[in-house]
């Protein structure tokens, strides 16, 4: 059996060098450049946060009171014709609704509605409980929590209705404000 000689190792005198990349300059000469862009490209990417993609198109548009049950007429309502039960809402959930109800139909000042259907924030409430939702008590119930909202905001008001009719208010106020009573009276179990 014959071996084949074995090759000697390479000579590291006889091969060329590897070439080195060439780096960036700055215009003083440095490589601080490149030694920053070596050293950002060194970094983990940032953590990105998953948004969820909302689409605007093709979205059904739902009505404001979607979510509590409507109001449905008893035995006794569809014969003597009053109107139906009042479903029970916290007044919580009333300020939320009535949140709705200006975001579906539209918002106004200086009167409780118009003949485009848009309400103030009283005409809101109103328009809730005249749909069968709550009860005047619930209505008497969300009204103190907003008072109590303005008046620890440091917007001190005689009612809420005099808080919408400002001119500084604005729409987006007027369901910060909802908003805020809303969490209020949810907190309070009310």
């Amino acid at each position: 059996m014959t071996r084949a000689a074995p090759t000697p190792p390479p000579s590291l005198l006889t091969a060329p060098p590897a070439p080195l990349p060439p780096l960036l300059a700055g215009p003083d000469g440095s490589g601080l450049a490149a030694e920053i862009e070596a050293y950002l490209a060194s970094l983990p990417a940032p953590a990105r946060r998953p948004v969820p993609y909302v689409c605007p198109h093709g979205t059904a548009v739902r009505p404001w009171c979607a979510g509590p049950p409507a109001p449905r007429a008893t035995l006794r309502a569809g014969a003597l014709r009053p109107p139906p039960r009042p479903v029970p809402v916290s007044a919580a959930d009333h300020l939320r609704l009535a949140s709705r109800y200006i975001g579906a139909h539209g918002w106004l000042q200086g009167a409780m509605w118009d003949a485009r259907g848009r309400v103030c924030l009283l005409g809101a409430q109103a328009a809730v409980l005249a749909h069968g939702y709550g009860t005047p008590a619930t209505v008497r119930t969300a009204r103190v929590q907003l008072m109590e909202v303005l008046h620890a905001t440091g917007r001190p008001a005689h009612s809420p209705d005099e808080y919408n009719d400002r001119p500084a208010t604005r729409e987006a106020d007027v369901h910060r404000l909802l908003d805020r009573a809303a969490a209020r009276a949810a907190r309070l179990g009310l």
